[in-house]
């Protein structure tokens, strides 16, 4: 892109999500979305690495079958295969469809930081999957084998047709609302609903002091993760405000149908792949669970419940709405920091 010699600064109410001027992309100062800078220097802070955390107990009894049942082992592994592709799945997106189309320097900033954590995390499930020895070709290939998995997985991909298209630019009000639609999709949705019956699961383990360590490695993703929705909430909220035409009601309903039917493929896929419940969690339990967290990902838009149910997993709120004073962790890497305070 040329760089026009100037000596005009920025004005910092030209700062736009998208539709921003091509120049200010490359200009980090004057900041104007510094939800994106705070989200950049947590995640630098949270940093982990998942080779840190100990897999010997897990090794240990991943081989007893007295200690994990053939149940419990099914459970384990397709939760991994759910895991395995999901954030390769949403790195494509942002390297390929987001980062493009942003033109906040400080939303770049933190979506490369974001980037980088989905690559940890696929890493973190190679780690457990190469750790207990599992078959890494029936493991990564889940994806394409379980037809749960895979609904899931079909439905998020249909939202980069068109994005992913070199051709694709924003501009126009029917491709700035697509493109609004893809961050809806993927924060909203694909890191705010469709990680959350697995979860639960490997925070089940745990609760059984069970695969403590693979858990352990759920729980970072989990922070990152939800620090990923949070980002994109703000992502949201923010571009309703600078461009408002975008959110028309007929977009909002379109957005209500798309959360209801994740939920669907979400319980959906608890229930089949966990038919007679684990852990105590039933399939209801599950159902009821997604919806209640369905609804708080809605009202974080300024939309409204759907489902007005309360939460049956009331130790999974617990563990997502931390706080940082808490201990969670009760290994070494809870110290682990780099330049911060552990932060959720």
């Amino acid at each position: 892109m040329p760089i026009q010699k100037t000596d005009q600064r920025i004005n910092i109410n030209d700062r736009r999500i998208i539709n921003g001027k091509d120049a200010d992309v490359i200009q980090l100062y004057p900041m104007k979305h510094t939800f994106a800078w705070d989200a950049y220097n947590a995640g630098n802070a949270n940093h982990w690495l998942p080779t840190e955390i100990g897999m010997q107990l897990d090794i240990e009894q991943w081989k007893n079958p007295n200690v994990i049942t053939e149940e419990e082992r099914r459970a384990f592994e397709t939760v991994l295969g759910f895991f395995t592709t999901a954030d390769s799945i949403a790195a494509n997106n942002i390297v390929i469809a987001m980062y493009k189309h942003i033109t906040s320097p400080e939303c770049r900033m933190y979506l490369l930081r974001q980037a980088y954590e989905e690559a940890i995390h696929t890493h973190a499930y190679q780690y457990i999957v190469e750790s207990l020895g599992l078959d890494e070709g029936k493991i990564f290939n889940m994806y394409r084998e379980v037809g749960a998995i895979y609904d899931k997985a079909s439905f998020i991909l249909t939202f980069n047709e068109g994005i992913f298209n070199p051709d694709f630019s924003t501009g126009t009000f029917e491709n700035d609302q697509k493109f609004l639609e893809n961050i809806v999709v993927f924060s909203l949705i694909m890191e705010g609903i469709f990680f959350y019956s697995a979860f639960a699961v490997m925070f089940g383990f745990q609760r059984q002091k069970k695969m403590v360590g693979s858990a352990e490695q759920i729980q970072y993703i989990m922070r990152d993760e939800s620090q990923h929705l949070n980002f994109g909430i703000n992502l949201i909220n923010t571009i309703k405000v600078e461009q408002p035409e975008l959110w028309t009601p007929e977009f909002q309903q379109r957005v209500v149908d798309l959360v209801k039917e994740a939920t669907v493929l979400e319980y959906t896929f608890a229930q089949t792949v966990f038919p007679k419940g684990i852990f105590g969690m039933n399939a209801d339990g599950f159902k009821q669970y997604i919806e209640h967290i369905a609804d708080r990902r809605l009202n974080s838009i300024g939309l409204a419940s759907q489902y007005n149910v309360q939460n049956p997993f009331p130790w999974m709120s617990e563990a997502v709405d931390l706080s940082k004073e808490k201990n969670f962790f009760e290994t070494r890497v809870t110290e682990y920091q780099t330049g911060g305070t552990l932060d959720w």
